[in-house]
């Protein structure tokens, strides 16, 4: 019999529906954590679903850092005027600024990341593995991790939710399956008092 206690926690964890926490409930044998999978696997293929639909809908919504000298901008589209009234809209959007301020990503996703950037990224890597007298048969590989790991901290998309082990891009995942909406990042702008120019990225018409 599935508690009505992990429903509650569930949805606290996932933002998913009340039947879709009971039916992953249920599928997983009352395992929350196993219902957790259950839920990113549903909203992975919702999401795929929606990701080639037009989201031309949205808000632009503005996070202000404690004392006024941090803020962002951050425009969030979905697909009508109707998910992009609701609450679980907004207060994604917040979430997402917050993430922004907070990690401070110069794009929304590795697709974003002009070829020139990655290139003088790679570069600067073979450079220092290099320096550092590495192996030539594996410098290819430790620059290649390196700018993994660049790329996961200058991404929004690939930033860590918060304390757990899910992403950015898994939170979106789950709205999309929650709000049955294809919803994607368009833009969003970093300003903070005293730097010389502001951190600011854009999706472009086709990401998700």
């Amino acid at each position: 019999m599935i508690k009505p206690e992990d429903v509650k926690r569930l949805r606290e964890q996932t933002g998913a529906g009340v039947m879709d926490c009971k039916r992953a409930l249920e599928e997983s044998g009352g395992d929350v954590e196993k219902a957790i999978t259950w839920l990113r696997e549903k909203g992975l293929s919702t999401a795929a679903q929606k990701a080639g639909r037009a989201a031309l809908e949205g808000v632009v919504t503005s996070y202000i850092h404690h004392g006024s000298r941090l803020g962002v901008l951050l425009e969030l589209n979905c697909e009508t005027d109707f998910v992009a009234r609701t609450d679980d809209f907004h207060q994604l959007a917040r979430e997402l600024a917050m993430a922004v301020a907070g990690h401070g990503p110069a794009y929304v996703s590795r697709d974003q990341v002009p070829g020139d950037v990655l290139e003088a990224q790679r570069r600067a890597f073979t450079l220092d593995a290099e320096q550092e007298g590495r192996p030539a048969d594996r410098v290819a590989a430790i620059v290649e991790g390196k700018l993994n790991k660049w790329l996961e901290s200058a991404c929004l998309m690939e930033l860590p939710y918060r304390d757990t082990d899910r992403k950015i891009a898994d939170l979106i995942t789950e709205k999309i399956a929650l709000l049955k909406e294809n919803i994607r990042v368009a833009r969003f702008a970093r300003m903070a008092v005293g730097e010389t120019s502001s951190g600011s990225a854009g999706a472009g018409p086709e990401a998700a």
